[in-house]
């Protein structure tokens, strides 16, 4: 059995990674790259990166295609636009644009530290939720989400000794 970060050890060396700096840099020259953020729509609504789009990891094979329900017109027809993918921590972000590479994207990376990171180099958040359109996040609070880790359920139960 191999565990979530084996599988993401495994795959990194298969894809291309971009860190929040450089991603910042290449924004400021060029507005053609599209921003797939394919983390869960409750979590696009809480903070995301401005002009960027949610496409949830549960969907994006089929968001990827035309002729679904799913399809993302947008996205569909980006198979030779330069897409960065985005996700919390920069591990969902790699297995979907290796599965992009699979479909035959062309340029795609990962945001390496993924939202984090992003948040961590002071880049501006959008609140989703907010009663007003491109809202910018505290960074404070930001730091507050992105820091809450797993709950105690959600806790590698500990071994019971044998009787």
């Amino acid at each position: 059995m191999k565990l979530f970060t084996e599988m993401v050890k495994e795959i990194t060396p298969n894809i291309t990674e971009i860190f929040p700096w450089d991603l910042t840099d290449r924004l400021s020259t060029e507005d053609e790259i599209l921003i797939v953020d394919i983390r869960e729509p409750y979590e696009f609504e809480k903070m995301h990166i401005r002009n960027s789009i949610n496409v949830p990891r549960g969907i994006l094979e089929t968001a990827c295609e035309w002729n679904y329900e799913e399809t993302v017109p947008e996205l569909a027809s980006a198979r030779n636009q330069e897409i960065v993918i985005a996700c919390r921590s920069g591990s969902r972000s790699i297995f979907a644009a290796y599965t992009m590479q699979l479909m035959g994207y062309k340029n795609v990376a990962s945001l390496r530290t993924g939202l984090r990171g992003w948040n961590d180099y002071e880049q501006e958040m959008i609140c989703g939720n907010c009663s007003e359109e491109g809202v910018v996040m505290d960074i404070d609070e930001a730091d507050e989400y992105f820091s809450a880790g797993p709950r105690p359920d959600q806790m590698r139960p500990h071994e019971q000794p044998e009787k």
